[in-house]
């Protein structure tokens, strides 16, 4: 018999009122993803590159560019973190329409359990990805410490 492991995602499908290039800055570049979603991060929009996001001790994460289409789309496998996140990849993919929008369809896939984090990380992922329709609409920075 043969038994498959059955993995959870978390995806989210929203508009942002600016053109895809904005858009994809904000997801891809460490100085703007530290106004919305790490305490400070480093790395490089380019396939293989390595990001390090963090999040204050003990939550120094690492994770590898594994899709890097310029203001199309930016995906991030995790290599090093916590047990749960280890297993999964994250990522955006922008899709710009004529009015000036760009839809953002957002996933976090490769969850191995639905427990308590990967929960809290849904909800948490709901409010950080308003931060960053904020932060690219109207220029609003929530501090670190406040966002979640």
């Amino acid at each position: 018999m043969k038994t498959t492991e059955e993995e959870f995602a978390v995806y989210h499908n929203f508009p942002i009122k600016a053109l895809s290039n904005k858009v994809f800055k904000a997801i891809s570049n460490p100085d703007d993803l530290e106004h919305w979603w790490p305490l400070k991060c480093s790395g490089s929009a380019k396939l293989g590159e390595e990001y390090n996001l963090f999040f204050g001790e003990p939550y120094n994460w690492y994770g590898k560019v594994v899709t890097c289409k310029e203001n199309s789309s930016f995906h991030i496998k995790m290599t090093k973190s916590d047990d749960d996140w280890n297993t999964t990849t994250f990522g955006f993919d922008l899709f710009e329409k004529e009015d000036g929008v760009t839809w953002v369809h957002f996933f976090h896939k490769g969850w191995k359990k639905q427990n308590d984090h990967f929960k809290h990380s849904s909800f948490c992922w709901a409010m950080l990805l308003n931060g960053l329709k904020n932060y690219v609409e109207k220029g609003i920075i929530i501090p670190f410490e406040e966002r979640n």
